[in-house]
């Protein structure tokens, strides 16, 4: 793969403000938040997995990951795929996964350690698939996930835990650990210098500024966008029923959304 991209996500990492990471769901959403001015795009696992009716985190939708970052490719996005706990327990499955992905241009990976039942993966399972990962496509970000705090129940000692597993994964070649759910500020702090890495979270109450202040250096927006997407169609739908005009922004107009697929766009309404 050509590096220059992935060396440019990574100095995203390391600027002057925290990246705010927003997370689409399939091209069109990709493509409008790059329009927007966001200099890299996440994927969010909810999104493209109900997009294609089926549930999240259930290793059920490695092809369509697949397919959106490979229609993203040329397109000049810097593009980071999450992928759940990589469709596989298998370090080098998961490794092949990325191989394909990298192949598409995707510069960054998040990868997590959460089962659908509701507990934390043994730490070395996804130590080895972040060892796989890094031996075989190293120019990617590699984004490692730990849901102490996000599943309810898992530990007992959620920041501790964290904290333990995010040194694991750094010494397996991780270079950011990703650690969503309901933080305090003194256990994002916590977690901020406790890291030898970019620590991400999850948008919330906090400000980008208020969470740089924390030591923060990468946000991600998760399903939110897409939650709120659905959100905003069904209240239009209903609105429209009722006789009312929708809330919210103006929508965007049919030649922006068919200007986001290029001079091939043709046809329509």
């Amino acid at each position: 793969m050509d590096t220059a991209p992935a060396e440019a996500f990574r100095r995203l990492h390391h600027g002057p403000a925290p990246l705010l990471l927003p997370n689409a769901w399939d091209v069109a959403s990709a493509l409008a938040l790059a329009a927007d001015g966001h200099p890299a795009i996440g994927t969010t696992s909810l999104g493209v997995a109900a997009a294609a009716g089926r549930a999240d985190a259930a290793g059920a939708t490695r092809a369509e990951t697949v397919a959106l970052a490979g229609a993203l490719a040329g397109r000049g996005i810097l593009l980071t795929v999450d992928v759940e706990s990589g469709f596989s327990d298998d370090p080098d499955a998961v490794a092949d996964l990325v191989v394909e992905l990298a192949d598409a241009g995707a510069v960054g990976v998040n990868i997590e350690d959460g089962r659908p039942d509701g507990t934390l993966a043994p730490v070395e399972v996804l130590a080895a698939k972040v060892a796989a990962v890094r031996a075989r496509t190293p120019a990617v970000f590699v984004n490692a996930r730990t849901d102490a705090f996000w599943l309810p129940g898992s530990t007992d000692r959620p920041l501790e835990e964290a904290l333990r597993r995010a040194a694991v994964y750094l010494d397996a070649g991780a270079d950011g650990i990703f650690v969503p759910g309901a933080l305090t500020d003194a256990a994002t702090r916590t977690l901020a210098d406790g890291v030898a890495a970019p620590l991400n979270v999850l948008a919330g109450r906090h400000t980008v500024a208020e969470l740089a202040g924390t030591g923060v250096r990468r946000i991600s927006t998760g399903s939110l966008l897409y939650r709120t997407a659905l959100s905003a169609a069904v209240a239009s739908a209903a609105a429209i029923r009722d006789g009312r005009e929708p809330d919210g922004p103006p929508p965007l107009g049919y030649a922006e959304v068919q200007g986001l697929a290029g001079p091939q766009a043709v046809g329509g309404r």
